[in-house]
């Protein structure tokens, strides 16, 4: 299916790796010119060469307000515009809410929230001038019920929320804003592949006992869905939060 996205201006956060690497592969492949960013120069460099294509690496500290002003602005002065943005950058820390410390509640909530959100301000404005865009930020099934770690959850709920309450605000501008709230997701650099190797019995009766489909979800799953977002195939998706989890999520909306 040609989903008409070549040649769009994608930017990916949390791009080197993982979920992150699986969609930039995937824009890459419809022939789009895709830009990915995170903290690491290294990972950054080696994804950039094993992806190939028409890629562009942007190093920044997401958990900073100023880098965040800056990879936008540099952006924007190398593109021209932004069609895609895909809020991707995230990750884990604590444990319970009593035992964990604040400090890490603060710092869950400026890498899973707070960047996405001020990410999405900053890329609005350039994507109102054109009436265009599409917005899509990578959550968790667990930001939309119990499970997990609780400052990854509640920053992965409030994600969910901004969602919605921005894309009813900016549709009018032909923005559209979505999320993907994935299961869990099997990959090289990520913490289930640590459960796998630490504890494979423990594994096999999580995946029978948690997901109906039998088997742990792959980034190439994630990025499907996110390039179909992105294009306008998708185009009256609005404001949605779509479980991709092969059954793992228990709601039933």
């Amino acid at each position: 299916m040609d989903l008409h996205l070549q040649g769009k201006n994608i930017l990916i956060t949390g791009g080197s790796m993982g979920i992150g690497k699986a969609i930039a592969q995937g824009f890459v492949s419809e022939g789009a010119k895709v830009s990915i960013a995170a903290r690491g120069l290294e990972a950054l460099e080696k994804t950039k060469l094993e992806l190939g294509g028409n890629i562009a690496i942007f190093q920044a500290d997401l958990t900073n307000a100023n880098e965040r002003e800056k990879l936008i602005q540099s952006y924007i002065e190398q593109n021209g515009s932004i069609d895609v943005l895909i809020n991707n950058a995230g990750g884990s820390n604590g444990g319970s809410a009593t035992e964990t410390e604040m400090d890490l509640f603060y710092q869950a909530l400026e890498l899973n929230y707070f960047s996405a959100v001020h990410l999405s301000k900053l890329a609005v404005k350039n994507m109102k001038k054109f009436q265009t865009g599409s917005i899509i930020n990578i959550t968790s099934v667990f930001g939309r019920e119990s499970g997990g770690k609780v400052t990854y959850n509640n920053a992965k709920a409030a994600l969910i929320s901004f969602t919605k309450s921005l894309a009813d605000e900016v549709i009018p501008f032909g923005i559209r804003v979505n999320s993907i709230a994935p299961g869990s997701i099997l990959h090289e650099t990520g913490n289930w592949k640590k459960r796998q190797e630490a504890d494979p019995k423990g594994i096999e009766e999580f995946i029978r006992r948690e997901i109906p489909a039998g088997r742990f979800g792959t980034p190439e799953e994630i990025a499907n869905v996110a390039v179909f977002l992105a294009s306008e195939k998708a185009s009256w998706v609005v404001g949605a939060s779509m479980n991709v989890d092969g059954g793992q999520s228990k709601m039933n909306f």
